[in-house]
């Protein structure tokens, strides 16, 4: 092929997928998977989404609303916040891809957290920027290390709140003084997929703060808490000259209609958000427990995943009885796993088959 893309692509690989559920039942020959590896929502979706999917069936020959104007004011008015303030994406991550395209020019700079969600990183590089990462510490964003690295080249700064894939988040006043102490004429993109399921009082809810920083950039997601993965629906709060800039560089007709639809009605059934919440909390705090109990160590948690880590060989007696989590890589540790929060049978059964490892039954 004498066609060469473009230089910044070189070293960057496509975003890792991992095997699929008939990949493995065919490879172990098992019948039944638990795929407890893409975060995803194991209580589903709220029956007002499917209802109206079916109604919007009907529309399926026309375009969608290119200015997602039912969602849009649904979220308006959930969070009595003005509707200029709002865009409306393909997933929260298409979002990302529009920050870096509107603000990132040839060796500008972003500075990130170094184990944390790796679109930020691949979407600044593709746009010929640097990305700047910064070591952890306890499985936690540095903010003093971040705020340090920031250079008159520095155009954003990613924090994920709950973080992905550690779980963790940052203490609330830590957070107010590193938005605080940012400079004004550079973005701080607060990541919030999971914001849904913090319960802790150190979380700190930045909605408020919209109206005092020009610069904050809030992400969130119906991917995750509200069940729709496989739809592709995210959206951003800011401030309007921040959304004026994207809606300059994102396609026409980005989020599908059956997509809205079910936005619109996933936003109406605030009671199935609580319940989810509460029974990934209870079910975070029994299966912490029971992986402590079998040196199983996992950073403290806010989202519905755990990342666990250990030195036994747990990954592969977890794959061969059909339970699916995300490999992941940590110093010290021969194991280390990122696994999404089942529903209690799902953990009963996870716990029993690791104990079987560890020669005793967890449960």
């Amino acid at each position: 092929m004498n066609v060469k893309a473009r230089a910044e692509l070189e070293g960057i690989t496509p975003y890792a997928l991992g095997q699929t559920i008939e990949e493995i039942k065919e490879q172990y020959g098992i019948t039944t998977v638990r795929k407890l590896s893409d975060n995803e929502n194991v209580y589903g979706t709220s029956p007002l989404v499917r209802q109206a999917i079916i109604q919007e069936t009907a529309n399926l020959c026309l375009y969608p609303d290119g200015l997602t104007s039912k969602v849009v004011g649904k979220l308006s008015s959930h969070y009595q916040i003005e509707p200029k303030h709002f865009l409306v994406s393909n997933g929260s991550e298409e979002i990302l891809r529009l920050l870096t395209r509107a603000y990132i020019d040839k060796n500008d700079e972003a500075v990130m957290a170094e184990v944390t969600f790796p679109r930020y990183k691949t979407n600044v590089l593709i746009e010929g920027g640097k990305a700047v990462t910064v070591p952890m510490k306890n499985g936690r964003h540095d903010l003093e290390k971040m705020l340090e690295a920031i250079t008159d080249k520095t155009k954003l700064v990613f924090v994920c709140n709950p973080n992905n894939p550690t779980g963790t988040i940052v203490a609330k006043h830590e957070l107010l003084t590193f938005i605080d102490s940012v400079p004004s004429n550079v973005l701080i993109i607060m990541d919030e997929a999971y914001f849904e399921y913090a319960d802790s009082k150190d979380y700190l809810d930045t909605m408020s703060l919209l109206g005092q920083y020009e610069n904050l950039v809030i992400l969130r997601t119906f991917s995750k808490i509200y069940g729709l993965a496989s739809l592709r629906i995210g959206y951003g709060i800011m401030h309007e000259k921040v959304a004026g800039e994207l809606h300059k560089v994102r396609d026409v007709f980005n989020v599908n209609q059956l997509a809205q639809a079910a936005a619109v009605a996933a936003l109406e059934d605030q009671k199935f958000v609580k319940e989810c919440s509460a029974k990934n909390s209870i079910e975070r705090d029994f299966l912490s427990a029971k992986f402590k109990e079998l040196k199983i160590d996992s950073f403290p948690s806010q989202s519905n995943f755990l990342y666990a880590f250990t030195n036994k060989p747990v990954i592969q007696k977890l794959t061969e009885n059909g339970i699916l989590v995300r490999q992941m890589q940590l110093p010290g540790y021969k194991e280390a796993f990122r696994i999404t929060l089942g529903t209690h049978e799902d953990h009963e059964f996870i716990l029993q088959v690791v104990g079987q490892l560890f020669h005793e039954r967890a449960v």
